[in-house]
Parts: structure tokens; C-alpha cells; sequence
């Protein structure tokens, strides 16, 4: 059976719901997966009108009614969706308000085992706060949801796969957290995203902090303190795993098929190269939570939202990398 995939449009002032509209009429979309949008009607069908695609848009009453055919969304609406106020390209909270509780009906019908997995499109982290929120982004409110303190993410693009130790926090902050157990438990995360994509024990690389990895300890003692002893731990736990390796050549050996998957030790170290080989090929992995969950590898674009020009290319590979894994899992092939 096709897996049901939760398909949030994120925030209804970006280009989540104009990117939705037009995956949602491609034939490819419905031979994956069965999806069920979780989000306004309202939101999607002003996305399918400025995106210029003909979408039917139709209540679906439980999980049970996803499906349809290319043309045709099933939506699910949160209780708590109220667009008042809302402006394409305009942070509002009742945006906010109306993402948040879309990404947590999902999660929940996740969390039942009436959806297969989650594809979120873009929230705004502003909006989301305004709207009383207190979260970092999607992973950290998912995370929440489903009870687990500290989730993880791997940026996926071919064969470059990126598990991260830090995101959303300040360059200072993301230094402070390059601790032994920080780095240990992305390592393992790691292991479990390679798993999930149905990659095994792969070669896990892990990167330095500093310019050279240090180099012996002239440039920063965080590769001696903190990602030596870590990789030890993870080596000694069954994993393979190399480290600390230069960041200036690590990315490029993962790309070239040397390593399974690269451990970043902060957000830029670790998306500057998967943004590089193309937005529109990238996709976020939420690591480490009961459910599975996929997600765009670019913003809510408040620039260009309304204008029907956003390329909705890292929705689809979100959505058949979910749909991969969803069977995976169905067929107890992953973790």
C-alpha cells in the first residue's frame, strides 16, 4: 500500500501553500504516496490561484480520506486555523499560529500511526514566536511534540549527507556546544539517519571546529577536548566513523562517496555545501523522533511569495525521499 504522507503547508504567507498546489497536481505525487494536506483550505487554495494551477480543494474528514488523484487536495484543517490578517510576504502571528498547529495535528496523527510521515513546507521562526510559540523552528516544536529533548536534523542532496551537533544558535553558542556528548549524540544521529535511508552502518566522517581540525592543537583545543574523545565512544559503539577531518575537504569526500554522511559541528559549516550544489535538490531529515519527517531545504521566500514563481523542485524530493522511507519502515527495513 502507497504510505499516507501529512503535507503542511507551512507558513500561509510564504510559498509553502503555492509549492503544495503545484506538486499536488503532478500525476509522479499520487503513484508515491497518498497525501493528505494538514493545513487551511483557505491557505491552498489562494496558493493554487497564485501559482495559476487548477486545484480541487476538498474537506477530508479523518486521515482515512487521503488520497485523490493529480488536481486534487484532501485537506485537514486544524482547529485553531484563522487567516485573519494574513498578507502574502507579511509575518504575522496569525500565520504563525496557523503553521505551528498544522506541523502539531500532524505530528499527533503521526504519533497515532494514521500517517505514515510528515513534509512540512517552510514556517517563519518569527511569525511562529509572535503567535506564542517559543521554539527554534519545526524541528524543536516536533521535537517537543513528540517528547524528545534534543532532535537532530541531516540535510540529504545525492550523495552528501550532513547530520549537524548545532542549528539555530549564535556562532558563539554553537562553539560552547562542541562538547564530547554534543558531538557523541549527533554521531549516533547520524547512524540512525543513514539507517532510516536504508544505508546501513555507513562511513560517518566527522568534522573539525576549527581551520586544519586544529591542527594538533595550534588553532583551538575543541578537536582534542570534545570530537577525539567523542569518536572514540562512537567507534567503540559499533559505528564507523573517521574524525576530526578538515572542514575545508571533509564535504567534498562526502560528496565524492568516501563517507555515508558528514557530522557539521554548526548550522553554516554544515549547509553552505548543500545549499551550494542547489536548494532545489536539498532535503531536511528530522533525526532522532518516533515519527519519521522530511522537510524543504530553503525558507518561507516572503520576497516572492504571492507571485507564483517559487520552484517547489525540494518539495518533490522531499516528498519522494518520505515516501522511500515510509516503506522502508513498513517493511521493517529501518529504524
Amino acid at each position: 500500500m502507497k504510505p499516507v504522507l501529512a503535507i503542511t503547508p507551512g507558513d500561509p504567507a510564504g510559498i509553502g501553500p503555492e509549492i503544495v498546489a503545484r506538486v499536488l497536481c503532478d500525476a509522479e505525487v499520487f503513484t508515491l504516496c497518498r497525501p493528505l494536506v494538514i493545513g487551511p483550505a483557505a491557505a491552498l487554495a489562494e496558493g493554487a490561484r497564485a501559482a495559476g494551477v487548477s486545484l480541487r480543494v476538498a474537506a477530508a474528514a479523518t486521515p482515512d480520506d487521503a488520497g485523490g488523484s493529480p488536481g486534487e487536495a484532501r485537506v485537514l484543517e486544524p482547529e485553531a486555523a484563522d487567516l485573519t490578517g494574513v498578507r502574502a510576504g507579511r509575518v504575522s502571528p496569525e500565520a504563525g499560529r496557523a503553521a505551528a498547529e498544522s506541523a502539531l495535528l500532524a505530528a499527533r496523527l503521526a504519533l497515532e500511526g494514521r500517517v505514515d510521515a510528515l513534509v512540512t513546507a517552510p514556517l517563519n521562526k518569527e511569525a511562529m514566536r509572535l503567535a506564542g510559540y517559543p521554539f527554534a523552528g519545526h524541528t524543536e516544536l516536533l521535537g517537543d511534540a513528540c517528547g524528545v529533548a534534543h532532535p537532530g536534523m541531516m540535510l540529504v542532496s545525492g550523495n552528501l549527507r550532513v547530520a549537524h551537533v548545532s542549528t539555530h544558535v549564535s556562532l558563539a553558542e554553537a562553539v560552547r556546544r562542541v562538547t564530547r556528548e554534543r558531538v557523541g549524540h549527533a554521531i549516533r544521529l547520524a547512524g540512525s539517519g543513514l539507517r532510516l535511508l536504508g544505508l546501513g552502518n555507513g562511513r560517518i566522517a566527522v568534522s573539525g571546529l576549527n581551520p586544519h581540525a586544529g591542527e594538533n592543537g595550534l588553532f583551538g583545543d575543541e578537536e582534542a577536548r570534545a570530537i577525539v574523545p567523542a569518536v572514540a565512544e562512537a567507534r567503540a559503539g559499533g559505528l564507523d566513523v573517521e574524525g576530526p577531518i578538515a572542514p575545508d575537504t571533509v564535504f567534498m569526500r562526502g560528496l565524492r562517496g568516501e563517507f555515508a554522511a558528514v557530522v557539521a559541528m554548526y548550522h553554516d559549516q554544515g549547509h553552505i555545501p548543500v545549499k551550494l550544489l542547489g536548494m532545489e535538490r536539498g532535503v531536511n531529515v528530522t533525526l532522532g523522533l518516533p515519527i519519521l519527517r522530511t522537510s524543504v531545504d530553503h525558507g518561507t521566500a516572503f520576497d516572492i511569495a504571492g507571485r507564483g514563481v517559487a520552484s517547489p523542485e525540494s518539495l518533490r524530493e522531499t516528498i519522494r525521499l518520505a515516501a522511500r522511507m515510509a516503506r522502508r519502515r513498513a517493511t521493517g527495513d529501518a529504524g
